[in-house]
């Protein structure tokens, strides 16, 4: 079965940045907030899942490959 994540970034600060993530692209209901400093990262709403995991990792990947925080995007496994 496939796992799927989408994410927006939301709003961006000194220090940090705030995406929004969801499994459905029209429903990304959620929130995780990140240090851009240290590269780590927190569910806003403390729920600290596979979703939210999958979400962070990718965000951090592609700013590994790009050098840049991304807008937006997906991860599929």
């Amino acid at each position: 079965m496939a796992a799927l994540v989408y994410f927006k970034k939301e709003s961006e600060q000194p220090g940090s940045i705030r995406y929004s993530f969801g499994a459905d692209p029209a429903e990304m209901d959620r929130q995780l907030s990140l240090n851009t400093a240290t590269r780590s990262s927190e569910p806003v709403d403390g729920e600290a899942d596979h979703l939210f995991l999958k979400a962070s990792r990718k965000i951090n990947s592609l700013y590994e490959e790009r050098g840049s925080w991304p807008e937006r995007g997906m991860s599929a496994s």
